[in-house]
């Protein structure tokens, strides 16, 4: 640090200011000092940094795995967004119940980070309560968390527009596929759930227990057997409602392999517009994945930095339906 003041000729406090990102440095002054830093590939650690400003510079992102369409869109929404505030990005990704277990127990986020992201991950009162331990502050992004900063599109509602629509193509019997895990994850279908019989509720139609089918997560022949029993009942649906398009299309993948046509015999929708969901021709609900975790990083910043409100703000982003070839009116006599 001595060397890159007396390159740039400034004092050694003024090279420490500068490198740790202080406004009190004038922009001439700043890019003598980091044209002198990098002459002499000089970089300040985190961990040295830390130590003066009582900051990491991380923040770290717990979230259930890296393997779905919606939860990669949504870190690659908050990368960008952490370089351009010089933040780096730590991620947990839990899996299954041993690695649950054993984050909850040691806590490894514990002075690694200013701030944890909690996103698409369903806490238990005591896995908060030790989150709360960790005396850092907690965002929560893809979820509704009452007095606690949250970034989310409102499922139920985004639910109950989609039901609607298919309503209004003319479908009665509606079939509701949602995902359980053994691993004890809870994904996004109480809510979407919930505005699906709404909707329902709202067109006179009374809830059929046997339409609603929940399927494995992430891998299994689940959906051909869930398929079978749908198109089995004696009044089988003439509309499917995935919780994610992910689903939907392990759905399509079944009844194609079941010779069931769609939107001919059954119309099926999805919900988050999946990258792949246009290719597929998928109805479906689109929410804006990438600007949650933008969004999301951009409210992290305010908390850090302890704006007023930000401790409780909540923020909700917009979702829309996007109408493709996969539905269309029930078949005669549906």
């Amino acid at each position: 640090m001595a060397d890159v003041a007396h390159r740039a000729g400034v004092s050694v406090s003024t090279v420490s200011r500068t490198l740790r990102g202080l406004s009190t440095v004038s922009d001439t002054t700043r890019a003598r000092v980091e044209s002198a830093a990098r002459e002499l590939s000089f970089a300040i650690t985190r961990s040295a940094s830390s130590l003066v400003t009582g900051r990491t510079g991380r923040v770290a992102v717990l979230m259930p795995n890296l393997a779905s369409w919606f939860l990669s869109s949504a870190l690659s929404g908050m990368a960008p967004a952490l370089r351009e505030a010089g933040l780096d990005l730590l991620v947990y990704s839990v899996s299954d119940v041993h690695e649950r277990a054993d984050f909850f127990d040691r806590l490894p986020a514990r002075r690694n980070a200013d701030a944890l992201l909690v996103v698409s991950f369903a806490l238990t009162p005591a896995e908060r309560a030790r989150l709360d331990d960790l005396g850092m502050p907690l965002v929560f992004v893809s979820q509704h968390a009452p007095g606690r900063p949250s970034v989310y599109v409102d499922d139920e509602d985004a639910a109950l527009r989609g039901t609607r629509h298919l309503l209004n193509l003319g479908h009665r019997r509606i079939a509701f596929l949602q995902t359980f895990d053994e691993t004890g994850f809870a994904w996004s279908s109480k809510n979407r759930l919930a505005g699906h019989l709404r909707a329902l509720a709202d067109a006179g139609l009374e809830h059929d227990p046997s339409l609603v089918m929940s399927v494995p997560g992430w891998k299994g022949s689940g959906m051909a057997t869930a398929v079978g029993r749908l198109m089995s009942l004696q009044s089988p649906p003439t509309a499917l409602f995935t919780e994610t398009d992910d689903l939907a299309f392990r759905l399509l993948a079944a009844l194609r392999a079941a010779n069931v046509s769609v939107p001919g015999q059954v119309s099926v929708m999805g919900f988050d517009d999946h990258v792949m969901a246009g290719v597929m021709g998928l109805t479906t609900l689109a929410q804006p994945a990438v600007e949650l975790g933008r969004t999301a990083i951009a409210l992290t910043r305010s908390v850090i930095d302890d704006s007023d409100g930000a401790h409780e703000r909540h923020i909700v982003l917009p979702t829309e339906l996007v109408p493709r070839g996969s539905t269309g009116p029930p078949p005669t006599g549906g």
